[in-house]
């Protein structure tokens, strides 16, 4: 299964993307397809075997758009879509300048038709229907044209958007003029004023383009975040090659280059450090406050700021890999992607232009039987068509998606779909990790005893021999135990270790210099049949401290026991405060013993502990929270870092990992807290929650609009106040409801966390 990612061109409204989508997923092959009218993109999911890329774009140009391919490789806009853009802005701007002014005179010169009052100030001309005709005729068909175009297309595919009732509404504005233009005599037979509305389709035409150049500037605000995220590298790198330095464009950087950064430069490109040291300013990407020291062997990444010093590293990952993109492309990803909740609008914009049509026709019907008068009947059919606005209903949720998602990519969040931000907000219960969640993920050797004492070096042999196996095991306790032997200055046995094996959620165990070492947890020695009463009165009081403890057992006996301890991050105890305070079960899933798990537990404020649980039990305990109640199912979220947190988190419901950590663990995560700061989980799920309300109240916006805007097109109001709405009025309020619409969401933009408990 591939994916690939289509920029539209021709979508007008939410009935436009539902046509695309519908004409992209009818093909043979395509699995799914999500078509955002917010970002003008496609998502599509489609078997490479069975149907091909110029096989979607022909689909999509016979439903009457068009489209090219997103390069993975370009971060931005290319000099061809800016140069697209910039065209048609122009254009859409000159159209609403020329509509604008023969606006105005239209309107003046209607003023003694509207109020029944001849106004002196006005030239006479202007009342000339044959004067309005020839100023009307550039606005309907040249300013208005792509509306009959497209109306056109759609009406050959046997579909309807909201072009085409904005074209059968002006249309018909227009061509009644026209008619008492030319036959005035025939309604005055029928005992009717000939009057004309030319003033209705040439406004009601100006006030849709102005409602859309004003609707796209907004929409390009709602992708400010990834514009600012794009903007941040720099165009050129100082490249090291054969001894001589050398300014490079970006895109001629390779891996292995190596490129030297001097005070307050960006970062061109990731790496690693290799001569040099200073301090990185890596809030843009990570949402960290604070600068990072940086000093060789350490990684840097593109687009950060380097500090007061100089240093020099070797390239890692450019272009489409590097940090930034991959950032860059999820969050583009997530923006384009559809909330559950975006089902319901799509259900309805689906019959929304045919039933609104019917509406339309059964107005005139009613309103021509009951009066006999065609003017009113006609009026009212158009003031219908006009106001009904299902641009609304598209724009609802996938305004506030983006500008959601990138909220959350300025605050180091990164949300991989729209359905993960929707579901952050009912989140019920939060399982934690300790290990690297809680804890710093760096744990450091405290205390070591033997059972036979320090005397003829037998503590450090011990140490050597455990070191020495520990050393094949990529665990963290592993990597403590070898630096404390560096630290001691404990050379690790010359001699290969044989028959090494690793039990998970144990320990290890492994052969040198003839001798057996296994270590690992006490439980696991039990299993093994090794005693471990002597140094039992070490292990209560190290796990009482919240120190976690290995045993070291060298040929099936007993022979010393370790103390590793992991500091809390400084943010923990708050965060686990701020998430309960939201009304959220914490709960705290480890593998090391009850004890240490307990005191961790009760530094942090956590009640609910699941301890030396290994590592496929994870997922089965995600699962039992989530069936906790028998007739309703919990939302449960799990946070972690690890390799072994991966299946857990691919059960939660919201699988949350932390960024310093592993790659599986971040892949089959649907949130990535890029800073490993504990409260960005508080901050994401509040971002979730103030994204859910804004869609809440642009989809109410949206519907309301229309429950009430149609039916007073329609003339309800009329037997009791005698009032009839403009057809003026009605395209007013129909360009502006998507234009509120949109300006809603971009209230998010002001979103800010509440960090403190």
């Amino acid at each position: 299964m591939d994916n690939l990612t289509l920029k539209l061109r021709g979508m007008s409204c939410a009935s436009c993307a539902n046509n695309v989508e519908q004409a992209i997923l009818s093909i043979p092959g395509v699995i799914d397809c999500n078509v955002n009218v917010g970002t003008e993109q496609a998502t599509i999911k489609y078997d490479r075997q069975r149907v091909n890329l110029e096989n979607i774009q022909a689909a999509i140009d016979a439903a009457g758009y068009s489209s090219y391919s997103l390069d993975d490789q370009n971060m931005g806009e290319d000099d061809a879509e800016k140069a697209s853009n910039l065209a048609e802005n122009r254009e859409l701007n000159l159209k609403v300048m020329v509509g604008g002014v023969i606006s105005i005179f239209l309107f003046f010169g209607s003023l003694p038709m509207m109020t029944g009052v001849n106004l002196p100030l006005i030239p006479g001309f202007l009342h000339n229907p044959w004067v309005q005709l020839v100023l009307t005729t550039p606005v309907e068909f040249w300013c208005g044209g792509s509306f009959y175009r497209n109306a056109w297309k759609s009406l050959k595919r046997h579909t309807a958007t909201m072009d085409t009732l904005i074209s059968l509404g002006t249309g018909a504005a227009y061509l009644y003029s026209v008619f008492v233009t030319l036959f005035p005599g025939f309604l005055l037979a029928q005992g009717l004023e000939p009057h004309v509305y030319y003033e209705v389709a040439a406004i009601v035409v100006t006030l849709i383009l102005l409602g859309r150049l004003l609707e796209s500037r907004a929409k390009g605000q709602t992708s400010v975040a990834i514009h600012k995220l794009m903007g941040l590298q720099p165009r050129n790198a100082r490249v090291i090659r054969g001894g001589v330095e050398m300014d490079l464009p970006i895109g001629e950087v390779r891996v292995n280059d190596e490129i030297l950064v001097r005070p307050g430069e960006k970062i061109p490109v990731d790496g690693e450090v290799i001569t040099g040291v200073s301090t990185v300013d890596e809030a843009m990407v990570t949402g960290e406050s604070v600068p990072v020291k940086k000093q060789p062997g350490d990684e840097v990444i593109g687009a950060t700021i380097n500090g007061a010093g100089a240093f020099e590293f070797r390239v890692t990952r450019v272009g489409k890999d590097t940090f930034l993109a991959q950032i860059v492309k999820l969050v583009q990803q997530a923006q384009g992607s559809k909330a559950p909740i975006q089902r319901l609008a799509d259900q309805v914009t689906g019959w929304f232009v045919p039933v609104v049509m019917a509406i339309a026709i059964a107005t005139f019907v009613i309103w021509f039987n009951f009066t006999g008068n065609f003017t009113l009947a006609t009026i009212t059919m158009v003031g219908v068509l006009i106001i009904a606005c299902p641009c609304a209903l598209g724009l609802a949720t996938p305004t506030s998606v983006m500008v959601g998602t990138g909220k959350g990519a300025e605050n180091g969040i990164l949300i991989k779909s729209a359905e993960s931000l929707e579901l952050a907000h009912k989140i019920q219960i939060i399982v934690l990790d300790k290990t690297g969640t809680l804890t710093q993920g760096k744990p450091t050797v405290t205390d070591f005893v033997t059972v036979n004492g320090t005397d003829n070096g037998n503590e450090l042999q011990l140490l050597q021999l455990a070191a020495t196996v520990e050393r094949n095991s990529e665990h963290p306790l592993a990597a403590a135990v070898v630096k404390y032997a560096q630290s001691q200055q404990v050379s690790l046995s010359e001699s290969a270790v044989t028959e090494f094996g690793s039990q998970t959620g144990s320990g290890v165990q492994g052969i040198v210099a003839e001798h057996l070492v296994q270590i690992g947890t006490q439980r696991w020695l039990a299993e093994l049949g090794i005693n471990t009463v002597a140094l039992q009165q070490y292990r209560e009081d190290w796990e009482s401290a919240s120190k976690t403890v290995i045993w070291i057992a060298v040929d099936g006996e007993l022979q010393g026991i370790m103390g590793i301890a992991d500091a809390l991050k400084p943010s923990s105890a708050v965060a686990v405060k701020a998430l309960q305070k939201l009304g959220l079960e914490v709960v705290m899933l480890t593998g090391d013993n009850r004890q240490t798990a307990q005191a961790i537990a009760q530094l942090v404020g956590i009640t609910g502990v699941f301890a030396e649980v290994r590592p496929d039990q994870k997922a089965a305990i995600i699962q039992s929270l989530q069936n906790a109640t028998a007739s309703k199912s919990k939302i449960v979220a799990m946070v972690g870092d690890g390799i072994n947190d991966a299946p857990a988190l691919a059960q939660a419901d919201v699988g949350i990992a932390i960024g310093t950590g592993t790659d599986i663990a971040i892949a089959a995560s649907d949130i990535t807290l890029i800073s490993g700061d504990l409260q960005a989980i508080v901050t994401a799920i509040q971002l979730s929650r103030a994204t859910i309300g804004n869609i809440q109240q642009n989809l109410f916006f949206a519907f309301i609009y229309n429950i009430i805007g149609i039916p007073i097109a329609a003339g309800i109001l009329y037997p009791v106040f005698g009032w009839l709405l403009n057809p003026i009025i009605a395209g007013a309020a129909m360009a502006l409801s998507s234009l509120s619409v949109v300006t809603n969401a971009l209230r998010l933009r002001n979103f800010q966390p509440k960090l403190t408990a």
